[in-house]
């Protein structure tokens, strides 16, 4: 019989404060490897678990993925007070901040606001709003101490999740209920996070249920900008989850987790008017956002081999943006079922139905839609079959996702990935993948008046943008490959190059000019299509170091290049600025030091390229730093000071979708913990 798999991983883990695993994880890792896909590899960075890769509990070791797993321990000494800043940890993820509460993430890809080619997972929630394609970080907030990690996987993901995974998959793991008892406190603020205040509390019945319940407030002041800026930032939002397993029963358990959010965003709008000379105004308010999400899912394990999940949740999100307000209703139910077929195939499958109906609630000249309602609907199957071809050695993965929509209608997303275990310190794979992502509704129903054209005509001119309900998915076809080592037990380091092939990007054909007779002006069309195609193709390369018991080292270094094109006699509008919209080279080194006493100190170096969108946006170097005091685990104070080298500098250019950028401070701000 083989020997059980090695929990060196989570003494390493440990002494990196990762809280430790869920008890299923650690029933898998305790698992004889015959029961397992017989890949045995026995090292710390090798024994991280995921489950993003394969939608079951996996290690690290043995994904045939560019995977990143974000460890509470990581989170908390980064010094980030939000998601999107925590991101910035990944590697070959680039993260930039337009305003104090906006953010555009990207990895592998184009870069544009809403991040439209990653998507977002909260505890098996999709996080992607159908109106401009993407994710609001700004309401995508969370207890950053409720975290149990955050997998990243770089590369295609759509196998397994579906549409507008294309260029990688955020999961956002939360902890499980039994691990957040008792209450917490935070309390804190800065010149610019002015107050950052939450309370968490849970407790058990001492039958299988434990819950939490929490409720948290911050208010931001504003970023940079020549002649002051107005995007000051203040929310509460609350929440709560509870965890029932029935008799103690460790192979079912029953999940439900609630949210709801309020707030309001300052913002600066210039908007296109036909009313009089210059044809623009400047508008200055505070856009009320709100909503609400509840997901439950019952999960039931027969054996080591099999089991199954089913999970609902509703999801309503509200913005009154002064540009565009509107509402977004989302359902979706999905059903997973994994088994194993004798001593080498594991499959696992799936189906999902999702409905999400929008409700243009105000619109203007500026940017409006011709439907102010719509319903997207979406039914998908997937089937991934992992194959053992050689015993502790070789592992065949193949796999799609058959899904359609109201919007583009029938696609496919293959996947075939191939994993070697050259030792029990090295491994390598590849993988070919293909990846699709929808039009968004205001791709399929817009009408932006983007710039006034200056002309000789009776009336004024405007360069207005139309959408195509006729316009298709964009697609990408990604190869990957991959090399992971662990040196040794202090040092470990990974390799992942990429080529990705893009087809059917969308991007508009210009009319001629025609007349608006209820604004009374002209206009110049330029409709929405898929006028685009391309390349992009990089590497990335990461390490970690224990260079003593108190010091550790992290690092990472990653090429991007995109070579974007579009049909002859077409406009690049929706593609603009994508080819230099990526810092070609990214670089980063942090360091994480125990002073001794409890003390900690923290520091983080971070250079990235220029960037050439509809502006230049110059290269920076950063830094951040933070010190801690720990005297238990119970109570911590923290010091923290961020992008220290400069008063402020930009990191976006402004859009046609963000025509007023801010520039980000240097921010400083203390905080206090205390939890039992």
């Amino acid at each position: 019989m083989a020997a059980p798999l090695p929990l060196l991983s989570y003494a390493w883990l440990d002494d990196m404060g990762a809280g430790g695993p869920e008890e299923d994880e650690l029933k898998f890792l305790e698992t004889d490897i015959k029961d397992l896909p017989r890949i045995r590899v026995g090292t710390p960075s090798m024994d991280t678990v995921v489950s993003t890769v394969s939608k079951q509990p996996s290690t690290v070791g043995r994904s045939a993925a560019a995977v990143f797993v974000v460890t509470p321990d990581m989170i908390r000494r980064s010094g980030a007070t939000c998601l999107p800043e925590v991101l910035r940890i990944v590697p070959g993820v680039f993260v930039s901040r337009y305003s104090s509460h906006g953010w555009s993430v990207s990895m592998r890809g184009p870069h544009l606001q809403y991040s439209r080619e990653v998507l977002l997972l909260i505890d098996g929630r999709t996080i992607y709003n159908t109106i401009y394609a993407g994710v609001y970080w700004d309401v995508e907030d969370l207890v950053l101490e409720d975290i149990e990690r955050i997998e990243v996987i770089r590369g295609p993901g759509g196998t397994l999740w579906g549409a507008n995974a294309v260029t990688g998959v955020i999961n956002v793991i939360t902890k499980n209920a039994r691990d957040t008892q008792g209450p917490l406190v935070t309390s804190g603020g800065g010149n610019l996070d002015q107050s950052i205040s939450q309370v968490r509390v849970g407790g058990s019945n001492g039958e299988g249920l434990t819950w939490r319940i929490y409720g948290k407030h911050f208010e931001r002041g504003t970023e940079y900008l020549a002649g002051g800026a107005h995007d000051d930032w203040r929310v509460g939002r609350g929440g709560f989850r509870a965890d029932w397993r029935p008799g103690q029963d460790k192979d079912r358990q029953l999940t439900v987790v609630g949210n709801f959010y309020g707030g309001e965003e300052g913002n600066e709008w210039v908007l296109t008017t036909p009313l009089a000379p210059p044809y623009y105004e400047a508008v200055i308010g505070d856009d009320p956002v709100a909503g609400a999400n509840v997901l439950a899912r019952w999960k039931r394990e027969f054996d080591e081999d099999a089991g199954y999940s089913l999970q609902m949740y509703f999801d309503r999100a509200y913005r009154n943006e002064y540009i565009l307000g509107h509402m977004q209703t989302s359902f979706d139910v999905e059903l997973d079922h994994h088994f194993a077929l004798g001593e080498r195939h594991e499959f696992v499958w799936g189906l999902r139905s999702r409905q999400t109906h929008t409700d243009i609630l105000r619109q203007t000249f500026d940017a409006s839609m011709t439907s102010r309602e719509d319903t997207f609907r979406m039914f998908s199957g997937f089937v991934q079959d992992r194959v053992t071809l050689v015993e502790d050695k070789l592992i065949f993965t193949i796999g799609t996702k058959l899904e359609n929509n109201s919007y583009s209608g029938f696609e496919f997303q293959p996947s075939a990935r191939l994993l070697s275990v050259l030792d029990d310190r090295h491994v390598v794979w590849g993988a070919i993948s293909r990846a699709v992502r929808l039009p968004a509704f205001g791709e399929r129903y817009g009408l932006s008046n983007v710039s006034y054209v200056p002309s000789a005509l009776p009336a004024p001119l405007f360069f207005r943008v139309v959408g195509d309900e006729q316009v298709e998915a964009e697609t990408m076809i990604a190869y990957e490959m991959g090399y992971r080592a662990q040196t040794s037990d202090r040092l470990s380091w990974d390799l992942n190059v990429y080529f990705n092939a893009y087809e059917n990007l969308i991007g508009t054909t210009d009319g001629t000019i025609d007349y608006d007779f209820a604004n009374n002006c002209y206009f110049m069309p330029s409709v929405v299509g898929n006028t685009g195609r391309g390349q992009g193709y990089g590497l990335e390369l990461n390490g970690q170091w224990a260079v003593s018991d108190t010091w550790r080292l992290s690092g990472w270094y990653s090429l991007s290049r995109l070579d974007l094109r579009v049909q002859p006699g077409t406009n690049p509008y929706v593609v603009i600025g994508t080819e230099r919209s990526v810092p070609r080279h990214q670089a980063q080194l942090r360091s994480q030091w125990d002073l001794g006493n409890h003390w900690e100190f923290d520091a983080a170096l971070r250079y990235v390229d220029s960037i050439g969108m509809t502006a230049p946006v110059p290269s920076y170097i950063t830094m951040d730093l933070r010190l801690g005091w720990r005297p238990s685990k119970q109570f911590e104070v923290a010091l923290v000071g961020t992008n220290l080298l400069d008063d402020h500098h930009p990191e976006y250019a402004p859009t046609p979708l963000i025509p007023v950028v801010s520039e980000v401070r240097r921010t400083v701000y203390a905080q206090v913990m205390w939890q039992r």
